[in-house]
């Protein structure tokens, strides 16, 4: 059958559709208490400075690949490989974003649940009613599993239509009205008294809380939000048209991603901070202080609260969308193009995975404790192998690649457009992705597990 492959109709499209698989949960829900817990903004100077020197280069290598072979992310790393053991580097970001979409549709299923609750002006009450309003819809036998298939249905719509008619027009959407909720609920969260300790805590950097888990938390946390090494830039990008200029878009969405982020960091510790509650208050954040924070700032001003609730989960929801299309297309054209079958039979194999593993994952926090793994509920495992194993080993392996297999001519004819333009950069790129990242990364990793 032809496997035409279709193209982002335009850069805007380019920008948006990547930035928008680039931003998610990791921005709004884990930058913002991961920054409370490392210093607020010594944190965030050292994750801009992670996303410009490791991750920018390694989402360029990603963009490379992809965009060269113009092919799913395991065929695009076969055919620079050669026949080599490289090859299989592309496996693993196939096999890492099936991972992670398996317990990462359940999350965003959650954000759909607080967005009906929202809706409907569920969410009053004291700080104990949020908690256990959060623990007994968590361990609920159905309601997350509803939530996390009514996601997977939504994905699923967009993915079969394709790139352009399908991802390119979603993102086109949803990213400017996340920007637009955005801003709302930062100017929400400014206006209220005592906001100004929350600006400071974000932008005053306490340098004293720096230590070597800081930079692994740092380069973790680009890694994740970058969406490097989970394939889906590398599928993006194969996609890609010719002329597009592959180091100005890997700035300008490493620059929408960390933007994001700190905005989201402006619109919650100013909030946090103005009622008391500390930001650091790691995963529950949103689904549990958040909600309080909403309570006790805008109790008094019934329809503020309202609005700003809605707004906050509408947020979150359609940040979770973005990721989740990204992380099922590159599953979606790998099943594509290697089994040679339609898109929409492919994206409906790759839905059914999705539907079953959120199934277990969720229900690995529930009733099914036998749903585990070397003591760890499914959910959390994956969580933890992902982030720890497969994002940090897929980005060393992508450098190495790059670095010291792949042609240098072929290298230099991708970065630079055929040499047309940034060549100065080139000899930077080639240090950075030869030396500089492979050694940075490696030495982080080891030290997770207390080896150095």
């Amino acid at each position: 059958m032809s496997q035409e492959r279709g193209n982002f109709g335009t850069k805007l499209g380019i920008i948006l559709a990547t930035a928008g698989g680039a931003v998610g949960l990791g921005n709004v829900w884990r930058f913002p208490f991961v920054a409370g817990q490392n210093g607020g903004a010594a944190f965030i100077i050292i994750y801009i400075l992670c996303v410009l020197m490791m991750g920018i280069p390694v989402m360029l290598c990603e963009f490379m690949i992809g965009r060269r072979a113009q092919a799913n992310t395991a065929r695009a790393y076969t055919r620079l490989a050669n026949g080599t053991p490289w090859k299989w580097i592309g496996f693993m970001g196939v096999l890492t974003a099936a991972l992670i979409i398996g317990y990462y549709g359940v999350v965003s299923g959650w954000t759909l649940q607080y967005v009906e609750a929202a809706m409907t002006d569920q969410l009053h009450g004291s700080p104990q009613f949020f908690k256990d309003y959060f623990t007994q819809f968590e361990h609920n036998p159905w309601r997350p599993i509803f939530w996390m298939a009514v996601l997977v249905g939504i994905t699923h719509f967009v993915v079969v239509h394709g790139i352009e008619k399908g991802i390119e027009r979603a993102s086109k959407f949803m990213m400017p009205v996340l920007f637009i909720l955005l801003i709302i609920l930062v100017v929400c969260s400014l206006m209220l008294p005592g906001a100004g300790a929350g600006v400071e805590f974000l932008f005053k950097p306490d340098f004293s809380k720096i230590n070597g888990s800081t930079f692994l938390e740092a380069l973790g946390q680009a890694f994740f939000s970058l969406s490097i090494a989970m394939g889906c830039l590398c599928t993006y990008a194969s996609y890609f048209k010719r002329d597009t200029d592959l180091l100005t878009s890997a700035f300008q969405i490493s620059a929408i991603d960390t933007l994001v982020a700190v905005l989201a960091g402006l619109m919650i510790f100013p909030a946090a901070l103005s009622v008391g509650i500390t930001p650091d208050a790691g995963p529950s954040l949103i689904f549990i202080t958040l909600p309080n924070v909403f309570e006790q700032a805008f109790g008094n001003l019934p329809v503020v609260e309202y609005v700003v609730s809605v707004s906050f989960y509408l947020l979150l929801a359609i940040a979770a969308l973005t990721s989740n299309i990204s992380l099922h297309e590159v599953s979606t054209s790998f099943l594509h193009e290697e089994l040679h079958i339609s898109r929409r039979k492919a994206a409906g194999m790759v839905s059914s995975f999705c539907i079953v593993m959120g199934v277990l994952c969720s229900m690995s926090l529930g009733k099914w404790q036998w749903a585990s793994l070397f003591g760890k509920p499914l959910f959390d495992f994956l969580d933890w192998f992902t982030a720890n194993l497969c994002l940090p080993l897929g980005g060393l392996f992508t450098c190495l690649f790059v670095g010291w297999y792949v042609d240098r001519r072929l290298v230099g004819d991708e970065i630079t457009d055929g040499g047309t333009r940034n060549r100065c950069f080139l000899p930077v790129f080639r240090i950075m992705v030869s030396y500089v990242c492979p050694i940075a990364i490696a030495l982080i990793f080891l030290h997770q597990f207390g080896i150095i």
